[in-house]
């Protein structure tokens, strides 16, 4: 199943960048994993860890580690881009600066950007020449770094303009640990990828308001309902928010202590405001900028998003947690099928 050998360089040597390293080693490819902090290069190559993102986890020899972000690209055909949204276009921007020759362009990242309301892959669209891009991919789904890089049973989704594109990836990164499904709906795969860190957040507000898995469990389904709501009306398939870039992301991420964004939730459902959560983190939260992107798209499109709508109340106007929950609770009665219903009609009328 698995590809030719190759020389793959991976920007980006967080805890997500350094797990499908891990994956691509132990592929057989030779893998360059590039990053800023020399302190974590230096150990990356001198003793096969990353120690503040994989505590404990012995990196195969075969990854290298590299400051120089030229060397990183030399004499490479493909790149996954493994970095938080909002640094992806200065990222972008070193890149075209250092290489003149087409790459292949696999982004791993999950966030919508605000204001411009891009996803990723249409921002790499916008950074990098055509002409110095193959192709684009996004690989998505339910996937702990953490449990990547002990080698546990996963799952993820990777879509694309050119399908032929995403096969060679599937091809890349599939093993008998890390297994690789393709998806033509390249707006879903996104869309859900995104989204679901904002479901997380409010899934790890209920936690840390003291309420039960049976607020947990309402505030998955009627997630997954806004999520598929955005989605069809940008031009997503209703099936992908079924899928693993779907309903199985939503899940891990919000279940799961592993998450960050469900770990920034429940901080904020313990009384701590955003700065202090962001402040304790130590790592992106991408559910923040993507909650505010969201709620823009909703405007937009003009698309009810009430958990969204609330998420946004706490995060930007300060406004109580539990006051939202209650005021969640407190909407006018509806019919539950309506809102897929609707979702249907309005993907057969695109």
């Amino acid at each position: 199943m698995m590809g030719k050998a190759e020389i793959i360089t991976v920007l980006g040597a967080g805890s997500w960048g350094t797990a499908l390293a891990m994956v691509l080693a132990d592929n057989g490819h030779d893998v360059r994993l590039w990053g800023n902090n020399a302190e974590h290069i230096e150990e990356i190559n001198r003793k096969h860890m990353n120690s503040k993102y994989l505590p404990e986890i012995i990196l195969p020899e075969t990854i290298k580690g590299y400051l120089s972000l030229e060397g990183a690209l030399s004499q490479v055909s493909t790149i996954v881009l493994a970095v938080p949204t909002k640094a992806i276009r200065e990222v972008l921007q070193k890149t075209v600066a250092v290489r003149k020759e087409p790459l292949t362009i696999v982004h791993v990242s999950k966030g919508i950007e605000p204001d411009t309301l891009l996803r990723i892959s249409e921002m790499i669209e916008e950074e990098i020449p055509a002409e110095l891009v193959n192709d684009i991919i996004v690989l998505s789904g339910p996937s702990h770094a953490e449990e990547v890089s002990l080698r546990h049973p996963t799952t993820v989704a990777v879509s694309s303009k050119n399908m032929d594109a995403a096969e060679k990836i599937q091809d890349l990164f599939i093993n008998q640990n890390f297994r690789v499904y393709t998806n033509s709906d390249l707006v879903g795969v996104e869309i859900g990828g995104a989204l679901k860190n904002i479901i997380a957040l409010a899934a790890g507000i209920s936690d840390g308001l003291g309420y039960g898995d049976n607020a947990k469990a309402a505030l998955m389904t009627r997630g997954i309902a806004e999520i598929a709501r955005l989605g069809t009306k940008m031009g997503a398939s209703p099936l992908t928010f079924s899928g693993l870039a779907g309903i199985g992301d939503l899940i891990v991420t919000c279940t799961s202590v592993h998450s960050r964004n469900w770990r920034a939730g429940n901080l904020l459902g313990k009384g701590h405001n955003l700065q202090e959560v962001l402040d304790n983190m130590g790592m992106v939260v991408e559910g923040v900028r993507t909650t505010k992107a969201a709620y823009q798209l909703s405007q937009k499109y003009e698309v009810s998003m009430p958990i969204t709508f609330a998420l946004y109340r706490i995060l930007f106007e300060n406004k109580n947690p539990k006051d939202e929950v209650d005021s969640l609770m407190g909407r006018p009665k509806t019919h539950e099928m309506e809102d897929l219903a609707n979702e249907l009609d309005n993907k057969n009328s695109l």
